[in-house]
């Protein structure tokens, strides 16, 4: 062995003790008749002494290394000089007097310092990410990772969870994004395809007779990304049998719950669970996964303003639109660029007409003794000072606060407002860092129809169940069908979906002749599920928490790449690899595959 002890391991309790240690130099720093370093493992820090008179030669060395060399030290553990003691560092009560050093391996100048935290360009991240991963922000993020893993595995384990693993070469089947196609040699000119998820797999354990099954699935979606999006992810993929949706829930809170305290006590949950419809999300929050750290709730004001003469607001209730908006509190100060910018966030989110304004006096103005000059808005010329304080009252606005209304048609002024509420939460520091406020949101409708194909997508996947009460209507009304669907959201990201599943053939049939498919794509596409379902199937549902967005919340970062070990770029590149890369033509032949129009 290389060492006999980990560097954060030291402690007083080690003094005058004999240690062999080995890592990366962190920090060195050369003072003359001593050189101090740094070292570093994946424990931590502790500070080594090179001192000329007790090992001539390893000084000598050490006059040479440079940051990121690996190094090995033998040396005796001793209490720092009185005044030198680092509060900052855990082995901060001691340092190593070095007896021997040796370079184990010299290291390149790196392109970006790994001993603080200064900003890095995203490519270089990604392009040497082995340094950046030496930086004690990321090695921190992947021991949380790592423990929140165990703490899942431990957790279902002993609720008699069985953990199966699935193939990751399946057959490409419709889930809701492209796949990412693995051509076959032995049978050229077909194709496997990486799952999307592990869905059908789990839903035919549950007919094969596993009622507890759950996997940490590595999943493949070929979509756009985002900051909280990766081409590959990995999901906590669980599934019961003989279960309602009540049953799914209360075991996810209870995970969750559990695993936060567990983890990091010091983050705040609001429990039990707040449960909303997605109907009632989108007209409180605007948005299926709203921030519930903060108010700012959308309010819907058309009755106060429907006698109001003014062309946007009288068009919009004519053609049966609607005026809601929305209170930022405190904000009357904001200035025209400000307030610019937030017209050009509501007309990029489709609202055309932008967002209508109202500045309540300043903060020590109380609502009650609101004069007109105390307003200031383009709408002064339209609304009455009454209408005004109407609405401030119905808004609960407060003196100083801004008030910020949308006159569309529902669905563009839920999506404008919502995004607006976002803004200003975020440029006024409103949410509490420290507070995870997870929802449940429920009650999905079940389809979705594409105007551009003329045809019914699935809102969530094509195996969620419909609601009970609702399955007459598929026939005369599928889209006020209902879904068994719901939804695990926390500070605006979705952690988790899942539902209730279609359990008997006829049924699954049906849905999937309504999304557009004929008998023979049915049979094709669906028939090992469908076999799988009129063998006896269980009544079963499941959820799929992503593993890389729990541990994005609870590290506190804002984008995935920070929580996993080697991502893809934006456009789903890997410059570690300088993959996707082109393929020898050896290798195509023997697939049977020519590339057109190669560049």
């Amino acid at each position: 062995m290389f060492k006999n002890i980990k560097c954060n391991s030291l402690s007083a309790s080690n003094v005058d003790s004999s240690v062999l240690l080995a890592g990366w130099v962190h920090r060195r720093r050369d003072h003359g008749q001593l050189i101090f370093i740094d070292l570093r493992d994946d424990s931590g820090l502790v500070q080594i002494v090179v001192d000329p008179d007790k090992s001539p030669e390893s000084y000598k060395l050490a006059s040479d290394i440079r940051n990121e060399w690996v190094i090995q030290i033998s040396g005796i553990v001793k209490i720092r000089p009185e005044g030198t003691r680092n509060t900052q560092l855990q082995t901060g009560d001691i340092e190593i007097e070095t007896t021997e050093l040796k370079i184990l391996n010299e290291a390149t100048t790196p392109p970006f310092p790994v001993n603080d935290n200064s900003e890095i360009d995203d490519y270089l991240k990604l392009r040497f990410r082995p340094i950046y991963l030496r930086r004690q922000k990321m090695a921190s993020n992947l021991k949380l990772r790592h423990k929140i893993v165990k703490f899942i595995r431990d957790f279902l384990s002993a609720k008699e969870f069985l953990e199966i693993e699935t193939p990751l070469l399946i057959k490409s089947t419709p889930e809701g994004a492209r796949d990412y196609l693995v051509p076959s040699r032995v049978y050229p000119g077909s194709f496997f395809a990486l799952p999307q998820s592990p869905q059908q797999l789990k839903q035919i354990l549950m007919v094969a007779g596993i009622e507890k099954y759950f996997q940490i699935a590595r999943c493949f979606r070929d979509e756009d990304l985002r900051a909280d999006r990766q081409p590959e992810f990995t999901q906590l993929d669980l599934e019961m049998s003989f279960v309602e949706q009540e049953d799914i829930l209360n075991l996810t809170e209870e995970l969750i719950t559990e695993l936060v305290n567990s983890i990091d006590p010091s983050k705040k949950l609001i429990t039990p669970f707040p449960r909303f419809t997605y109907e009632d999300a989108m007209e409180k929050y605007g948005t299926d996964k709203p921030d519930l750290r903060y108010g700012i709730e959308l309010i819907n004001v058309t009755e106060i303003l429907e006698n109001v003469e003014f062309d946007i607001i009288t068009k919009t209730i004519k053609d049966n639109g609607v005026i809601k908006g929305i209170v930022a509190p405190k904000c009357g100060t904001y200035t025209r660029r400000q307030l610019d910018n937030l017209q050009d966030i509501a007309r990029t989110q489709g609202a055309v007409a932008g967002v209508m304004t109202i500045v309540l006096g300043s903060d020590e103005c109380e609502l009650e003794k609101l004069k007109p000059e105390d307003i200031k808005s383009p709408l002064s010329k339209h609304l009455s000072f009454e209408i005004i304080k109407k609405l401030a009252k119905e808004m609960n606005a407060k003196g100083g606060d801004l008030i910020l209304l949308i006159a569309d048609n529902n669905e563009k002024t839920n999506n404008a407002l919502g995004i607006l509420r976002q803004h200003i939460a975020s440029a006024n520091n409103l949410a509490d860092g420290n507070l995870l406020a997870m929802a449940f949101i429920t009650d999905f409708p079940l389809l979705d129809w594409d105007e551009t194909n003329k045809r019914w997508t699935s809102s969530h996947h094509p195996f969620t169940a419909p609601k009970y009460q609702d399955l007459e209507l598929l026939d005369s009304n599928p889209g006020k069908v209902m879904s068994e669907a719901y939804d695990l959201v926390c500070n605006n990201y979705e952690l988790g979906s899942g539902s209730i599943r279609i359990h008997q053939r006829k049924l699954q049939e049906k849905i999937l002749s309504i999304l557009g498919y004929n008998q023979d794509e049915i049979v094709d596409r669906f028939g090992h599920l469908l076999e799988s379902l009129e063998s006896g199937a269980p009544p079963h549902g499941g959820i799929a928490p992503g593993i890389d967005r729990i541990v994005m919340v609870l590290a506190g970062e804002d984008n995935l790449r920070e929580v996993i070990a080697f991502p893809k770029t934006q456009n789903s590149s890997d410059p570690l690899f300088g993959s996707p890369s082109e393929i020898d033509p050896v290798q195509l032949e023997e697939l049977g595959l020519t590339i057109k129009n190669q560049k």
